[in-house]
Formats: C-alpha cells, structure tokens, sequence
C-alpha cells in the first residue's frame, strides 16, 4: 500500500482536484486540525526561481488575511523540502462544488439576472480584498467557485500577482497569458495595474457569461491581449438580444479602455448591478475617450465595432494591425523574452505614452519607517507590502530604514513598489496581523511568524462572530522576542446588553442597535413613567446575549386607570385621602359639603364623583362628597354650598346670608 504524501509534516497529500499552468490542486487533510483542505503545490520550474519564490510567499501571506464569506480562505502556505528541492505549497479551504467554467461549458448562457447576481457577489469580494490591499489579476471563470447552494467563492488571491511580478521569460509566465481574453489593457502593456483593472477583467467575465463567449477571441494570446488594448468589443444585446440597455452600460462601462472611465471600485459596480436587478435606473453613463469610440447608453449596435467597418481605409489598417500582432506573436513563441507591452508600442503611429517616471524620495536610509512610508507615497510610490526587518545592535538603529530596493534617487514608474529593509533589535519576530481571523488561523500565523513562546487564548465579551480573534497582547506590529507569550482575545459571540432605562424610545432602540444588537423589538407596558420612556429590557441590562438573540425593549405606554375604591364611602375624609393614595391615585381630590341629615355622621365621605367603583386616570381628580354639619335656618336669602380645591383641609364653607 502506497504511502500518502504528507507536506511540512502537516497536510496529507489525496487525490487532484484540477490543474492549472502554474500548479496542481489536491484534496488534503490538516493532520493537525483534523480538516479537510485543498492544497495548491507549484511547478517545479516555478519553484526554481527565487524572485518568484519571495513573491509568492509575500503575497500568500496577504491572502491569508483575507477573510471573506465569498473568498476561498487561504489558511497557510509553506515549502516542503526534501532532497530534490524545496517544493512550495499553499493550503486553501476545501469548497464543494464547481466553477464558472463549468458552469459556462454546461448552460452556455446564463440568464441576465442570475449573471448579475453572480458578478455582485464576485464584486464583493474584491472590494473587500482591494480594501485590504490585494488585486486579484487574474479575475476569470476558472477562479470563481459556485456552492451547491450557490454561493460565489473567489480563488487564488495573489497568487496571479506572484506570476506576473516573476522575473521569468515568456514561458513561465504563461498562466496569466493563458487567461489573455480577461486582461486589462494596462496589464497587456505590461504597466502597473490597481483595483480597476479587476473591475476590467470583471466585466469581461460578465460578458462571456451573457453572451457565451468572451469579448475578444484570436489565434494566439498575444492577438487576444492586442485586442484589449486597441479594439472594441462588440454590445452584449447584439450578440444576446436578451440583454437589456441597463446591463450593457455595466459591461462596457466595466470595459473602458481607460481606468478613468471605468467604475472606479468594484462596490461602485457592485451598487449598479444591484440596481439594474431592482429595475432602477444605473449609473453607467456614455463613456467618451481618446482610446475609445464606444457609447454605453442610446448608442447604435455600429457605436460599438460590429464588424462591419463602411471605411476602407480603417479596414485596411485593422488587417494591417493584426498582421503585425501575429508576427511579434511568433517571434514571442520562438523564444524572444518579450511581453504583450512590445506588441503594443511596436508598428503603429498611435503607440500608448510611456508611464510617469519619478525618483524614489532621497536620505530616505535613517529616517523612522513611518516616515519613510510618508515620504514614499508622497512621491506617487507605493511601499511593498512585506517589509524586510534586519537585527541590529545598534539601539539607534531600530526602528529606522537600513535600506531601500530601489535606492534613493532612482528613477521608476509612478506607482511602483518600493520595498524597506527596516532595523530590529536582535532576536525580535513582529506580531503579525491576527485579528479577525479565528483562532487556529491566528495561532498557524503566529507560529509562521518566528513565535516559539505560550500562545494563551482569553473569553472576551464581543459581538463578533464566535471563536473569532478580536484583540492580540502585544499588539500587532509589536518587535518582541520569539518567546514571547502571547494571549489572544477570543470572541465568546455574545456581549452585555447595555442600560438604556429613562432613555426616549428611538434613543434607546438605537443605542441597542448600535452595541451590536440585530434583533431588537419594543413592547408596550404599563408604567407610572411618562408614554414613550424605555423601562427596562428582556434580557436584562447587563446580561450577556449574542448578536441576533431577540432583545424586548420594555416601553411605557402610560398609567393604567385606576378603580375608585367603594371603602371611601363612610371613611372621614382623612381616611378616604389615604385609601385613595393606597389605591394608586395621585391626582387632584376636590371637596364638596353636603349637608348632614339626621343620622348621617358629620365628617364622614357620602361619596365621589366619579363614583366608588368607577375608574379614573391615576392623575386624574376625584370630588369628595361630605357630610358637614347643617347650617342654620336662614332669616332671607338661601344657603349655598362650597368648594375646596385640593389641599386636604376640611373643605367647603356656608354661604353667606342674602339680606
């Protein structure tokens, strides 16, 4: 029986899963953890080349930070040596289920809807990696996963950078030219790219997904690259009349020849294709260029190049031009180390202006790495994402860049990469960044890191999803010993439910929302507390409860009536003052004497208005009817009776004598 293959004594080796130009993809298993992976082990010839090693590993590394629901998690890489050589791999999530390109090869077409809602969610995702530094490169079919339950997972972050950054020849780089007919131009000139160059090759995916077939076709890669740079595709709505007007302006807005033109994030195309699906009107506006004859919205089907060109003499130079792309393409093929940017300068009149050159910031060595940093960008640079730290003695040193690649002074492209060798003092490893990823993740990163101390793990109070790290001691980007103990805060997936007693209503809702609190909802009591004032909540302030437990806001909805109590009646007025407090009432008691007649008590409560039994607002006002003593037989006039307005006093008096 065949022994299984098990890399950096961890990952156990199963059967492929796909091959791609640069690699091959196997089922594994995390002998650790007990999971099952998918593990990605490059070429050997790619594997050979140390620029492409330090580029892959760097951009690996990124990757793994990235924790997205739609993007294929990247959970460690390393390098298995043996006596042949190192071999370097790169462990993913294991995810059921198939890609774009299968789909592709088994509908052919996807409905309008369904499409834009697979490209909204591939937009999604690399908004949220672009956020966090990373560009794909190699946005395309075969690198976009569905789920059985149709959940978009987007592969290989990084990895097209790693290939594309290579200094190889023609021949190892041919995945990204394999995967010609989603270039950017900017990449098919061979120039530095951003986000929007994903959006780009975002666009061409939802083109092909449409129409069934990709935007520009040709004999070779280089012809396909030749055309992203120079030539327009045809509208979508020719090629499918399916296609409505609002899908087409996304695609071709998507698709501009110039970035400028085009979304300039992958959530401002994300925001229109949500549109489109609700039947608003998008944003996608006529785009306009010196580099680009194409009209988005109201444009004539003959605005957008469909092949029958009425000019001769454009004709003629169309041929011309692809005769040309055909023959630097066969000079590519035979050996020349030539890239798409040559095919693109050479044998036209109209040939792209060469990118921006600026120097790299002087005296940049000695300064401290922020504002080395500062100094880099200042200057239209970016800084690579990995920075070198080397061990020095001197204490004067650290902290402070040793070394810069390029050096000070050199001219390069606007927008390239400088990368800083920065100093530390001896033996340190810096944390790296682990929040926000679950715990095994953080404690596989801490250990990539240099770390050989105890890494402790606390419960801590937080909304964030369970088992989820939200805080590091130290710190990340702390230069500590290898050592070191580190104690990572774990989320427990629940928090304290805040206090929001005596709060308005809208005030305390929302202050419950903004804690964290997804499932909030208000009930109404009684209470002696003005109308509208939170009370209290269920589950009480201070108890623990997760994000989407139900919360029952407690709000007053006024007092309640009160019965007028019928033991009043024959109680003093003293008394009757007492049982109506006793009985909740705190409102207004008014006086009013009635004269006694033989046998009636003097004193005594012969009743109220409203009458005992009867009820009334607990702020309301009560009439107390009480026996007073009868006055004297008048001489003239007539007796009248009187009122006393609160105040508990014995009430009432006679009236005065009418002469």
């Amino acid at each position: 029986m065949t022994t299984p293959q098990v890399l950096g004594e961890r990952y156990e080796i199963g059967g492929v899963l796909g091959r791609g130009g640069m690699a091959e993809v196997h089922r594994g298993r995390d002998l650790r953890l007990g999971r099952e992976v998918a593990v990605k082990v490059l070429r050997s010839d790619l594997a050979r080349d140390p620029s492409f090693q330090v580029r892959f590993r760097r951009e690996a590394q990124a990757a793994a930070s990235l924790n997205h629901p739609s993007i294929v998690a990247v959970y460690d890489t390393g390098e298995d040596r043996s006596p042949s050589g190192a071999t370097p791999y790169i462990v993913m999530e294991y995810v059921e289920g198939e890609t774009l390109r299968d789909v592709l090869r088994r509908e052919g077409v996807l409905p309008p809807e369904r499409a834009m809602t697979l490209a909204a969610d591939i937009c999604a995702a690399l908004d949220f990696s672009h956020r966090n530094g990373i560009v794909h490169r190699d946005v395309k079919p075969g690198n976009v996963m569905i789920t059985p339950q149709g959940t978009v997972k987007v592969m290989d972050f990084g990895i097209a950078r790693a290939v594309s950054d290579s200094a190889a020849t023609m021949t190892s780089t041919a995945a990204v030219i394999g995967t010609a007919q989603y270039l950017s131009p900017e990449q098919a000139r061979g120039e530095a790219v951003d986000a929007r160059s994903d959006v780009y090759s975002l666009g061409c995916l939802l083109y092909e997904l449409v129409t069934g077939a990709p935007p520009f076709t040709g004999d070779s890669p280089v012809s396909v690259a030749y055309q992203h740079v120079r030539e327009d595709p045809r509208l979508p709505s020719s090629v499918n009349p399916a296609i409505p007007p609002e899908l087409d302006a996304i695609v071709m807005k998507a698709m501009s020849k110039n970035p400028a033109n085009r979304y300039q994030s992958a959530a401002e195309m994300r925001n229109d294709l949500l549109r489109a699906l609700a039947g608003q009107r998008v944003e996608a506006t006529p785009v306009m260029g010196d580099e680009e004859k194409t009209t988005i919205l109201g444009a004539t089907p003959g605005a957008y190049g469909d092949g029958d060109w009425d000019d001769d003499e454009a004709a003629r130079r169309r041929k011309r031009n692809r005769v040309i792309a055909l023959v630097v393409g066969a000079l590519v093929l035979i050996g020349a180390v030539v890239g798409v940017a040559l095919l693109v300068n050479s044998g036209d009149d109209e040939q792209p202006q060469a990118a921006a050159q600026v120097a790299v910031p002087a005296n940049l060595v000695g300064q401290t790495e922020e504002q080395a940093r500062a100094a880099i960008e200042a200057a239209g640079l970016t800084v690579a994402a990995e920075v070198t730290r080397q061990q020095v003695s001197d204490e004067a040193q650290v902290g402070t860049v040793l070394d810069t690649d390029p050096d000070s002074g050199a001219q390069v492209e606007e927008g390239s990469e400088v990368a800083l060798t920065v100093g530390v003092a001896p033996d340190t490893v810096t944390v790296p960044q682990v929040v926000d990823l679950d715990e095994d993740r953080a404690r596989t990163a801490l250990e990539d890191a240099g770390f050989t101390g105890n890494v402790n793990s606390d419960q801590a109070d937080s909304l964030t999803e369970e088992g989820t790290v939200v805080a590091v001691d130290p710190e990340e980007g702390t230069a500590v010993a290898p050592s070191t103990t580190v104690t990572l805060s774990v989320s427990d997936g629940t928090d304290a439910v805040p206090d929001v007693a005596g709060q308005a209503q809208d005030a305390a809702r929302q202050a419950l929302l903004d804690a964290g609190f997804t499932n909030v909802t208000v009930s109404e009591v009684d209470s002696d507390q003005p109308a509208g004032t939170a009370i209290a909540t269920n589950p009480a302030a201070g108890q623990q409860a997760g994000a989407d437990q139900a919360i029952t806001l407690q709000v007053s909805g006024g007092a309640a009536e009160i019965s007028v109590p019928t033991a009043i009646v024959g109680q003093t007025e003293q008394q009757a003052r007492q049982t109506l407090a006793a009985a909740g009432f705190t409102g207004t008691i008014t006086i009013v004497d009635l004269p006694a007649d033989g046998g009636q008590t003097v004193g005594t409560v012969a009743g109220s208005e409203p009458t005992p039994g009867s009820s009334v607002a607990p702020d309301g006002e009560i009439r107390l009817i009480v026996y007073r003593e009868a006055p004297d037989e008048p001489t003239g006039g007539g007796t009248g009776t009187g009122e006393e307005n609160t105040g508990g006093g014995p009430g009432g008096g006679t009236g005065g004598t009418g002469g």
